[in-house]
């Protein structure tokens, strides 16, 4: 009974297996799989938009059904909730700060198992407004740094500042002088000036997705206390933080800004690497794009100006989220059967982040019945459908969260041949071998037998039954051929398959390739011939040292010489040192297979040399030593050392001791180097055949200090302030500063004196310096002198050159000033010049200064020229106007005193009215043109006389006619048709308005035009006011 009762269990668990099996393959069914998941979401508090809506979607077979949760606690959507659900996505309606801030996740799940989409925040954004408290007033010597605290009200998230002065929009540009720190939104002046003085106001801004909202604090008022010209070195306000911790991926800036007269300079470097071509440098802010961890290190900023400098430190510290390398895939496996998943590995994370599983939403922390959590992956023991489902491995860190998800498939399936049945021809060559797989879909795995016929097959000497099921029969004869099966069978089933097997002749090499030797760029064919069974295809492919040679992508290399079945040559174009090797040629069959082989030796340049070391550095040379590369079957004739700095990434042939390197050499002694600069070296060696490609680099070495040996270039200056010489030089480059603590050495004197006066300034990036003496007159001549020096010495001296101290402004006016009125509204001014030796500095030109009667001079126009011209041409006038002219000198330093200023009238303005009724008569090949005089007004300028602008069509140049009276006779072409006129009066007051008519041929009669300005058009067709037409033609000629 109790074997009956056992027999019956099985039955029917099998019965149940096969009934899923079928559900199961009845449709294509899987998990869901995330095709948008929530993001972080920041609403603005007060906004008119009534909902937030969280996206959600999976794909999913059956579709999925979607949950949510709330800070880890599933949200109860009802009818009457605040909360829907749209497809996948929630709907928060009217969301409140109190209620809905937090992390939302979103649950997607079908039959086939549920996946937890990643944490996304809900937010709010806001900006309160400013305290309403008044603000201290700030006093502050003049010349003096001033900072001013911005203290922004509460807000989210962060803000962008700009500070206003005295009223809206007036905002402070950043300039150098002036800082605003994005980070605490105070306001930094270096050295207060004058125009600083008014009231200031800190004004903040949030911008919030498509929300922009601004607030301003009350005013500060700066006062300033009487001046104090004292220079004094810089002093850092700003100041980044020692550490500054950034995302990878992200934009990191650091901030700098430093009081000082003169205003310092700002200048940034890492202290332990070199500067990225990710940084983007700005004075007071260093800016670097999508950070990542070779940015990580210490950071220094140096404010500098003449009398001195502050440096500020820290570091930048490169975190990150978690980001996966590796990720757990879909994976099917057998009932019953032991499975390693092996599933995530994260690439980085900072900190390092914590990694955990999950089952259909559930965390596996730790081992759980036959589920072993290890690391990063999960192992399962003897499993049973009910490990089917979705997996997901999570890493997280204090960054963020990354989720991967997979289906775990768990089957039970009876052997089934129907995807992989044995072939039904099965062909074998005589005395070969033939290998014929048995592999039927099953789970679990199918125990395996074989037959030919009826003859059960077992392992001997020629017939083998692998593992897997796999069949192997060696030796073949004509006695092998027939039919073989495959049984298949596990407690699901049984199934088999079968495949007939003929035998037939094998393949044979007739012709086999032969070895070469041969030069680089030469061509070559290798032969390679065969013979086969006539039944079959035959096919050749070749390798080189076991490769296969794809003739497709060989660049042109490699082509078959025949086309013949039985012919498989292979010719070689253009041969490279790639191209040395073993070739095989192999001849193919679907049933067997023929090779032979050859060697190809290719000749060319030598390879590259190995190991270059460098030692014995010095300031100008180098020792070094190298291993010899391959020769490439052709000796190296001799050796070529190049070298590179960190200046260029150019390579250089270099200069050697010896000269010639021989071919057996190893070692070279490297000359004329630059003292104090980076090097890389490289070997290259030649033969008969050319030069070889290069070593690897060198590692970077460094040449010794040594004095500088190049004065600085570029001596000159000028300019500046009273009492001041200002002397100015080219930068010496980093190649020719030999050395570290580099600075200049200066020499003057005032020429024509003996003794010199000297000056060290430090720093190579310096290139000027400022001599101040109550005793220096102005645009006094000075004989300077510069050289370099460093640790190591003092360099040679530049050759002399003359410097002008700082100018002064023109000490004598211009005198005999004259005006006179040109038109109604331009003049000419003519003066006679200052006398050169009178002038305090270089003579630039004069300054015309010219105001009504009745007016300040303080608020004249002005009109400058350039050089020594002794007049000018004013226009812009009034009309009618009597003006006051002056003149005055200028060179750099300003304008010197006015001279006497004269007096000028400018003269009416010409009448406004055009001339009217025109008509014109024609008489052959003349046309007479006559209109109504123009009178003058009283408060017009006299009309002394018309001109007439003529032309006959628009592709025509205009020809100008005056006329004394109200008539003109002009000639024209026996062919004329038409032509375009305008006619205007001129006078003293310049030209009027013009009358403009289109004159037409009409069988040689005339036509009255009323004024086309003050009167109506009778005549349309006859009478052009098109203004673009005859203002194009006033603009061609100006009358």
């Amino acid at each position: 009974m109790g074997g009956a009762a056992g027999f019956v269990r099985t039955s029917l668990a099998v019965v149940a297996l096969l009934a899923w099996c079928q559900a199961q393959s009845s449709t294509r069914s899987y998990g869901p799989v995330f095709e948008e998941q929530p993001a972080h979401t920041l609403f603005p508090e007060g906004s008119a938009e009534e909902k937030v809506t969280l996206a959600c979607r999976a794909r999913a077979s059956p579709p999925a059904t979607y949950r949510w949760k709330m800070n880890g606690t599933e949200i109860k959507v009802e009818p009457d909730s605040r909360y829907r659900l749209v497809a996948g996505d929630l709907v928060i309606s009217n969301p409140v700060k109190a209620k809905d801030a937090g992390s939302y996740q979103c649950v997607a799940s079908n039959s086939r198992g549920t996946v937890v989409s990643r944490e996304a925040s809900l937010r709010f954004g806001f900006l309160q407004e400013f305290s309403a408290e008044e603000r201290d007033p700030v006093k502050i010597t003049e010349g003096w740094g001033v900072m001013f605290a911005c203290s922004p009200p509460p807000h989210y998230p962060g803000l962008s500042y700009r500070w206003l002065l005295n009223e809206f929009p007036n905002f402070i540009p950043a300039d150098g002088r002036r800082f605003v720190s994005q980070t605490t939104g105070n306001l930094y002046i270096a050295k207060t000036e004058a125009s600083d003085l008014g009231n200031y106001s800190c004004f903040a801004t949030s911008h919030i997705d498509f929300i922009t909202k601004s607030v301003f604090s009350k005013f500060s008022r700066l006062s300033l206390a009487a001046e104090d010209a004292r220079q004094y070195a810089p002093s850092i306000k700003a100041r980044f933080p020692a550490d500054t911790y950034a995302l990878a991926g992200q934009m990191v800036t650091l901030e700098c800004f430093a009081f000082g007269n003169p205003v310092p300079r700002i200048k940034w470097r890492k202290l332990d690497g070199s500067q990225s071509s990710k940084w983007i440098g700005s004075e007071p802010l260093l800016q670097i794009q999508d950070v990542g961890f070779e940015d990580e290190g210490t950071y220094e900023c140096e404010a500098e100006n003449t009398k001195g400098r502050d440096t500020h430190q820290g570091r930048i510290i490169i975190q990150a989220q978690p980001e996966w390398l590796k990720v757990i895939t879909d994976t099917e496996a057998d009932i019953g059967s032991d499975l390693r998943w092996m599933s995530c590995v994260f690439c980085h994370g900072e900190p390092v982040p914590f990694l955990f599983f999950s089952s259909n939403g559930f965390i596996l922390l730790f081992a759980q019945n036959r589920i072993e959590v290890s690391g990063g992956e999960l192992r399962f023991s003897k499993l049973v459908l009910e490990d089917s489902g979705m997996y997901q491995c999570v890493a997280e860190n204090k960054h963020g969260t990354v989720y991967a998800s997979a289906e775990l498939t768990v089957q039970a399936l009876a052997p089934d041949f129907r995807l992989s049945p044995v072939k039904r021809l099965i062909p074998a060559a005589r005395s070969g071998k033939v290998i014929i797989p048995c592999q039927p879909r099953a789970a679990p795995k199918a125990t395996v037998l074989w037959t030919k016929g009826t003859e059960l097959l077992v392992n001997s000497s020629r017939v083998t039954i692998t593992a897997d099921g796999t069949l192997i029969l060696q030796n073949i004869s004509k006695s092998d051929e027939g039919k073989y099966t495959c049984f298949a069978e596990n407690f699901m089933g049984k199934a088999n398959s079968t495949g007939i097997l003929s035998v037939r002749d094998a393949t044979k090499i007739t012709l086999a390739p032969s070895s070469a030797d041969i030069n680089v760029g030469e061509n070559l064919t290798l032969q390679c011939h065969a013979s086969h069974d006539p039944t079959m295809d035959l096919t050749f492919t070749w390798s080189l040292d076991d490769f296969p040679i794809d003739l497709d992508r060989s660049e042109g290399h490699y082509r078959r010489a025949s086309a013949k079945e039985a012919i498989g040559d292979l010719s070689i174009f253009n041969t490279q040192l790639r191209h040395s090797g073993r070739y095989t040629c192999t001849a193919q069959t679907v049933v067997d297979s023929a090779s032979e082989s050859a060697t190809l030796t290719v000749r060319g340049p030598p390879g590259p040399p190995g190991g270059v070391v460098v030692r014995d550095i010095g300031d100008t040379t180098v020792q070094l030593s190298w291993s010899r590369g391959f020769d490439n079957h052709s000796p190296i004739a001799r050796y070529i050392v190049e070298a590179r700095t960190l200046l260029s990434s150019k390579w250089k042939q270099m200069r050697t001791n010896p000269v010639n390197i021989e071919g057996n050499a190893e070692t070279a002694q490297v000359v004329n180097l630059i003292p104090w600069m980076d090097y890389e070296f490289r070997v290259l060696a030649s033969n008969i055949l050319g030069v070889g490609e290069p070593s690897l680099p060198s590692s970077k070495i460094r040449t010794k200090e040594a004095a500088p040996t190049v004065a600085p270039s570029g001596l000159g200056g000028g300019g500046g302030a009273p009492n001041e010489l200002i002397i100015n030089w080219t930068p010496t480059l980093r190649d020719y500063q030999n050395g570290d603590g580099f600075g200049y050495i200066l020499s003057f004197r005032k020429k024509g004196t003996q003794g010199w006066l000297t000056a060290r300034v430090p720093h190579a990036e310096s290139l000027h310096y400022v001599y101040r003496n109550e005793s220096i007159g102005p645009y006094t001549p000075f004989e300077v002198k510069i050289k370099a020096y460093n640790r190591k010495g003092e360099g040679p001296e530049s050759l002399t050159a003359i410097v002008y101290s700082a100018e002064e402004e023109p000490k004598v006016a211009p005198f005999r000033v004259m005006a006179k009125a040109v038109l109604s509204s331009e003049m000419d001014v003519s003066w006679e010049p200052v006398e050169q030796g009178d002038m305090t500095g270089v003579l630039l030109g004069y300054e015309i200064r010219y105001w009504k009667d009745g007016g300040k001079e303080e608020a004249a126009d002005r009109v400058r020229t350039a050089g020594l011209v002794t007049s000018a041409h004013v226009t812009g006038l009034h009309p009618n106007t009597k003006y006051h002219v002056s003149v005055r000198a200028y060179n750099r330093a300003g304008t010197g005193p006015p001279s006497p200023s004269t007096n000028v009238t400018t003269t009416k303005p010409p009448p406004k009215r055009p001339p009217g009724n025109i008509s014109w008569t024609f008489s052959g090949s003349t046309v007479s043109i006559k209109w109504d005089p123009v009178v003058a007004k009283a408060d017009e300028s006299a009309v002394t006389g018309y001109k007439m602008l003529y032309r006959q069509d628009s592709h025509s140049a205009p020809t100008l006619y005056l006329a004394s009276k109200s008539r003109i006779d002009i000639p024209v072409p026996e062919d004329f048709t038409h032509a375009f006129v305008q006619i205007r009066v001129t006078g003293p007051g310049g030209d009027g308005t013009p009358a403009e008519v289109h004159i037409l041929r009409n069988s040689g009669t005339s036509m009255m035009v009323e004024d086309s300005v003050t009167r109506p058009v009778p005549h349309a067709a006859l009478i052009t006011t098109n203004s673009v037409v005859m203002l194009a033609l006033i603009r061609y000629l100006e009358l």
